[in-house]
């Protein structure tokens, strides 16, 4: 895979499982995320042709650094994963202001700043690939206690596809894609806002391998709205159908 890839989250999880998969493949990474040490680890791991940057993607400032490093090191960037989240655990009505900015800065506002300090590097040269990781509670919301994680992903769900409306437009080669993921095998958990059930205990949970797997297609072969395990389309039709009524 001759590609360089810039990935956020990439610390551990999805992130991490993605990073060591593209680069058993050959690609170039650049890996940010905020954990120093368990980030190095990641990039040890993959190799020589891996960048690691230190930084918060919930900062504008850091982002753009992270895009100028990437471009720094190896001349262009080809794909950006936007996979750091978080998760929440509280009902709606306990929600508090800053719950639902937490959710907002760490799910909607790191991959806003992503996609728009990479676009204009794309633009000029007039192909690249956006993948923002979003959620099956992006889709459907039925877990009451991620209600602002949920709204939080609807709100990545909804941007990625007017980003990518906006920009077709005038550059057709860029690509804008939505990954959603069930439950993870990840720290997802127990690392949620306010504590949370422990996510690989959850039955049928995939591994961060098996998501991993889904995304390095979808940049092997581009499509706009990929779910990562099968019959997840089918159950978010069937659950509109359900909700919804002709007037």
């Amino acid at each position: 895979m001759d590609k360089v890839v810039v990935i956020t989250g990439a610390s551990g999880g999805i992130g991490a499982a993605l990073a060591e998969l593209l680069a058993a493949r050959g690609a170039s990474l650049a890996l940010a995320a905020r954990r120093e040490a368990e980030l190095n680890a990641v990039a040890s791991r993959c190799g020589e042709r891996t960048l690691a940057v230190v930084a918060d993607v919930t900062s504008r400032a850091d982002v753009r650094r992270i895009v100028q490093a990437a471009i720094g090191r190896f001349g262009r960037v080809d794909v950006l994963v936007n996979n750091a989240g978080r998760g929440i655990s509280r009902p709606p009505s306990q929600l508090t202001d800053e719950d639902i900015d937490e959710m907002m800065r760490v799910n909607v506002k790191s991959a806003l700043y992503g996609m728009q300090e990479i676009l204009p590097h794309f633009c000029g040269r007039g192909t690249g690939h956006v993948i923002n990781v979003s959620s099956m509670l992006g889709r459907i919301p039925y877990v009451v206690t991620r209600a602002a994680y949920s709204a939080s992903k609807h709100y990545l769900d909804a941007l990625t596809a007017n980003f990518r409306a906006e920009v077709q437009q005038t550059d057709p080669a860029i690509q804008f894609s939505l990954v959603s993921p069930g439950v993870v095998r990840t720290d997802f958990g127990m690392n949620a806002r306010h504590g949370g059930p422990d996510s690989p205990q959850i039955p049928d949970a995939q591994t961060a391998e098996e998501v991993a797997a889904v995304i390095a297609d979808v940049i092997e072969s581009p499509r706009p709205d990929v779910y990562t395990r099968p019959g997840s389309r089918k159950r978010v039709a069937e659950y509109y159908k359900s909700v919804g009524e002709d007037a």
